[in-house]
């Protein structure tokens, strides 16, 4: 009873994101919101970069890659989270993105954390930038502390040619569970 609770929860959730839009942003509005959201995936890559190294040659010759970054709250059986960010196709075109989570299970507290897509696929970047890439519900792998592991290395494996890096503190996360997430465009900024 209380699975088919949540599960009708998650589905009302994600079929009222259309409602949830802003309202109309003017054009200073705009220039300021992109502005800091290139800031924000420009400190993110940085930080990437530092913690991995070789994540710079894996994103460079990548078919399209995209930095969200995220902040997530979990209080008692339910939580969600939110995020903004750019996907970059091949051509280093920008296409403005949102992300939204839902979660249950037990727990309490409240993080910042980023992710970094990395796309080998072209079809399956251009599916994550339209919104309609799809993924399992959980990807857990070991992230690598050193050097070691060439270009994957503090990678997970989300799908075939799909790489995730999430980076959450200061440094590299373990393991990521992305139950109810859904990335689709930031329509007022594209």
């Amino acid at each position: 009873m209380l699975r088919r609770f949540i599960v009708c929860s998650f589905a009302v959730m994600f079929a009222s994101l259309p409602l949830l839009a802003q309202a109309d942003m003017s054009a200073k509005e705009v220039d300021k919101a992109r502005a800091e959201i290139r800031k924000n995936v420009k400190d993110t890559l940085n930080k990437l970069y530092k913690l991995q190294p070789s994540a710079k040659s894996l994103i460079s010759g990548s078919a399209g890659y995209a930095v969200i970054n995220n902040f997530g709250v979990k209080i008692l059986v339910a939580g969600s989270g939110t995020g903004k960010g750019i996907a970059y196709d091949k051509s280093r075109k920008e296409t403005f993105m949102k992300m939204v989570e839902v979660q249950a299970g037990l727990g309490i507290g409240a993080k910042k954390f980023s992710l970094i897509w990395v796309f080998r696929d072209a079809d399956k970047f251009k599916k994550f930038a339209s919104g309609s890439f799809e993924t399992s519900a959980q990807a857990n792998a070991t992230a690598q502390k050193d050097d070691k592991g060439g270009a994957y290395a503090g990678a997970i494996a989300v799908s075939d040619g799909v790489w995730l890096y999430q980076i959450q503190g200061n440094g590299l996360a373990l393991e990521l569970t992305a139950k109810g997430t859904k990335y689709y465009p930031y329509d007022e900024l594209n």
